[in-house]
């Protein structure tokens, strides 16, 4: 497709309209008259050979080409986007930027404050925006970091992608403080015999420890699943549930948590935190002051567990 034959300035109409559904609101959303709207959605129309929004009742819905193109048509403004504001240098201080990192609740936790403040010491008109990452996010890294700067996560979920390592942590269990089962260390029949809170069980989506668990045949007894690492300890306290967290996690819990930490029977591996970017921004200016801002963080919120 010869792409000087299009007019871009439909990608703008087109996403107007699948996320609003309606040419009223497209056109007040850009500022536009309804029958140049209604020209645009026409020639789109025309383009795709689909009608994009049907009528059902009294309201339109997406046909399915439309929902199919909804989640690329918000890659492509954004990547038009940083393509013009892109500028010769860059001065934090003077940038409006707003930098987007997918980071579990874990990461946030471990580096969130520290990231925080450091941009706003060196660039303080810029915005930072912490969204938490999914296994859909995850599995589709790729695509998903053409439109968020990073992706922060452990190795052994993302690969063929430019990163740069933060920092290590270790793999403990956790088992509530008033737990008489066990004692001052887990055996492996109880790993296979006490029900588990799992984080992020699936397929895919689980933790590199876990599946280190399972490989050495080790099938855990999964009660209760969450894609939150800080609801972990509330599902543990009080219950005879077993649970894997990171060791800083735990150490940045309160006296009050009610769970207490012991080290796994089996070799459960590192965890090596890393942050994960699409090549395409290997020399963005902006990228890399943001890339060498979140190493400074990391450096600085974490210190070598012993």
């Amino acid at each position: 497709m010869n792409l000087a034959n299009l007019d871009l300035n439909l990608l703008v109409s087109l996403d107007a309209l699948l996320e609003q559904r309606s040419v009223t609101r497209a056109a007040q959303q850009l500022g536009l008259s309804q029958p140049a709207l209604s020209a645009s959605l026409a020639r789109l129309r025309r383009h795709f050979g689909d009608e994009l929004l049907s009528r059902v009742g009294n309201a339109y819905r997406l046909t399915p080409l439309a929902a199919q193109l909804r989640p690329r048509v918000r890659l492509a403004l954004d990547g038009v986007e940083r393509v013009f504001s892109a500028q010769p240098e860059f001065d934090p201080a003077e940038s409006t930027r707003e930098f987007s990192v997918l980071v579990s609740d874990y990461g946030c936790a471990v580096l969130g404050d520290t990231l925080a403040q450091l941009l706003s010491e060196e660039a303080p008109s810029a915005r930072l925006r912490l969204a938490h990452n999914t296994p859909d996010a995850v599995d589709q890294a790729q695509q998903t970091l053409l439109s968020t700067d990073l992706l922060v996560l452990p190795h052994g979920f993302v690969t063929d992608l430019p990163h740069a390592d933060l920092h290590r942590d270790r793999w403990v269990l956790v088992v509530s403080a008033d737990n008489a089962e066990v004692g001052e260390a887990l055996t492996v029949e109880q790993l296979r015999t006490m029900p588990w809170v799992a984080t992020y069980h699936g397929p895919t989506a689980s933790t590199p420890a876990a599946r280190q668990m399972r490989m050495l045949g080790i099938e855990p007894r999964v009660q209760v699943v969450t894609e939150s690492f800080l609801t972990v300890p509330g599902l543990v306290a009080g219950s005879d549930r077993i649970a894997l967290l990171q060791e800083r996690l735990v150490q940045l819990l309160p006296l009050s948590a009610g769970v207490r930490a012991l080290p796994p029977p089996f070799d459960a591996g590192p965890l090596v935190e890393a942050m994960w970017w699409h090549p395409v921004y290997d020399r963005d200016l902006e990228h890399e002051f943001f890339r060498d801002l979140v190493r400074r963080a990391a450096h600085q919120a974490t210190e070598p567990v012993l």
